[in-house]
């Protein structure tokens, strides 16, 4: 695959960088860069065009300015380097600026790369789903074995209260996203790391803005583990057949887990006792060990899988590995709980894609057998407002008692006959015998389950965005 420059005067970051500049800061990931960049002593200032919390408190509480909206005049001072955002373009003020004045930039892996992970074992976690929950899980793995990991990723880990962490051990943990790097460099951004360890966890058509097709997607992760080296290992999910098909005949060595008898690393029994799972793990045919954990539904617990498979690689102790599993809290937005009102409990989850939904409604469901299951849904990513999942989402709901769709909130982004249709899916899911309602605002849907949802039920809602802050006002209507 080709990764296209532009001609600028890009990739040179000074060895006697004193003063960084970050162009978009506010994302998770650039956020998340600039305060490690601050903790290691850079002077660092950022800009972003919407600026509000909690990453503008977060910067804040840094020490680090942050400049509402992008102006030639949050460059002039003349930082050593420019970190540019992938949502910037070759137009944006500060670069036309930053061109002008001759300053070094680059992007956000490249600055990971070089500032925060290059003396570290880099342990990559890839796939369509699953990256933030398994670099988490391994995360808190590594840390409670007392080594001490650095991460970077895309959720906060409640166990730090964080989504990073600079620590003195060898490793650092991650995040491997697909999505292109930036506006001069249009590969994705893990084709920027070594990985000592990877995990592909799964293959889809996602991203529709940028990747045509599912070939498309391959194309990418064909590249990533074409580069792992020899001297690595990737842990591949044996559920998948694109996964299959990528690590076919590669020349680092690839152990497989999932539920295949024929696989390194199997799921065997699972037992549920909410909020514990308790489940049997079996490497090479023989028993390993049994795990409890909070984690719900399947798809989770093959996340944790290859998270135990790369800690056994590294040498950690069994009973280290159960007792991390037990005492790891979650992520922020991942089937996270936001409070209960009249025995109504409402569950916040980042689930956008159609497989992310359709498991997400199915791990939940058993954790709350009493009530109904009322699944929310916003469609708002770049995939889900096009019409590419319009006949794949209907089936993704098959567990939940009652259905409510929003509008999608941006859908004026998107060419009229790309564009999703939240009534036809809700017509769908009638016609298919659901109980499915059409939303054109929030403030409607906030109003419907306070009159509709019961004691007992659970009000799962799955966006990738904020949704209004529907959560905290849903329970004060409750």
């Amino acid at each position: 695959m080709t990764i296209k420059l532009m001609n600028l005067k890009q990739n040179i970051i000074p060895d006697n960088t004193k003063k960084i500049h970050l162009t978009a800061i506010c994302g998770t990931g650039m956020g998340a860069l600039a305060c490690m960049l601050k903790d290691i002593g850079f002077e660092v200032t950022g800009s972003d065009q919407k600026v509000y919390p909690p990453m503008s408190d977060f910067l804040s509480r840094k020490g680090i300015k942050v400049s509402e909206g992008f102006t030639e005049d949050n460059v002039s001072y003349g930082p050593d380097l420019v970190v540019v955002g992938n949502a910037v373009t070759k137009d944006n003020p500060e670069v036309v600026k930053m061109r002008s004045m001759g300053l070094n930039f680059c992007s956000m892996p490249q600055a990971i790369n070089r500032f925060i992970a290059a003396d570290k074992k880099q342990i990559i976690i890839t796939g369509t789903h699953g990256k933030t929950t398994t670099s988490s899980i391994l995360t808190w793995i590594l840390y409670e074995a007392g080594l001490d990991p650095s991460f970077i990723i895309g959720g906060i880990l409640k166990n730090f209260d964080s989504n990073y962490r600079i620590g003195k051990g060898d490793f650092i943990v991650i995040e491997g996203d697909e999505y292109d790097t930036a506006f001069f460099d249009k590969g994705p951004k893990f084709l920027h790391y070594n990985p000592y360890r990877a995990v592909l966890t799964s293959v889809e058509f996602d991203h529709a803005d940028i990747f045509k097709d599912i070939d498309h997607v391959k194309q990418v992760f064909d590249v990533f583990v074409s580069g792992i080296s020899e001297k690595s290992i990737l842990f591949a999910f044996d559920g998948d057949s694109n996964v299959e098909e990528l690590v076919r005949n590669r020349q680092c060595r690839v152990e497989k887990y999932g539920k295949d008898t024929g696989s390194d690393w199997q799921l065997g029994s699972v037992s549920i006792n909410p909020p514990w799972s308790v489940v049997e793990i079996i490497k090479q045919n023989i028993p390993f060990g049994t795990f409890k954990t909070e984690l719900i539904g399947e798809h989770n617990l093959l996340n944790a899988l290859s998270a135990i498979a790369i800690a056994d690689s590294l040498m950690i102790p069994v009973e280290v590995i159960a007792g991390a599993l037990e005492t790891f809290k979650g992520i922020k937005r991942r089937q996270e709980v936001r409070g209960s009102k009249r025995g109504i409990t409402v569950m916040d989850d980042f689930a956008h894609h159609p497989t992310a939904v359709r498991e997400t409604i199915r791990a939940v469901k058993p954790f709350y057998p009493d009530g109904r299951l009322v699944a929310v849904f916003e469609p708002r990513t770049n995939s889900s407002m096009r019409k590419v999942f319009q006949n794949i989402y209907p089936l993704s709901f098959n567990e939940a008692d009652l259905i409510c769709i929003r509008k999608p909130p941006l859908l004026e982004k998107i060419p009229p006959l790309d564009r999703f249709s939240s009534e036809k899916l809700v017509a769908d899911l009638n016609n298919s015998g659901k109980n499915a309602h059409f939303f054109p605002k929030t403030e409607s849907i906030i109003d419907f389950l306070a009159k509709e949802a019961m004691p007992g039920d659970v009000i799962l809602v799955m966006s990738n965005g904020g949704f209004d802050n529907i959560h905290e006002r849903l329970l004060d209507k409750l």
